[in-house]
């Protein structure tokens, strides 16, 4: 992997990161601050900073509909997603 691919990979993450934590602050009514914080310590968030799962080549509300199985503790639906 090239310098220029992984900065863009980490172009995607970050991206994917701010979408999700802004979705999440809007949804809950918490800040973006607290939400990015909550979302850092899910297995969801783990899987999206490995470059080899290739997660952040979804869309976001793909990972999002996988934080959500995550969270309701639906991991069936989350590995399948």
């Amino acid at each position: 992997m090239t310098a220029a691919n992984a900065g863009m990979i980490d172009i995607a993450i970050e991206s994917l990161t701010a979408q999700l934590a802004d979705s999440y602050a809007e949804s809950r009514r918490i800040s973006v601050t607290e939400a990015l914080q909550f979302f850092m310590t899910t297995k969801t968030f783990e899987l999206l900073i490995n470059p080899k799962s290739y997660l952040y080549l979804e869309t976001a509300s793909y990972v999002e509909d996988m934080l959500n199985s995550e969270l309701n503790g639906d991991w069936d639906s989350w590995m399948e997603i």
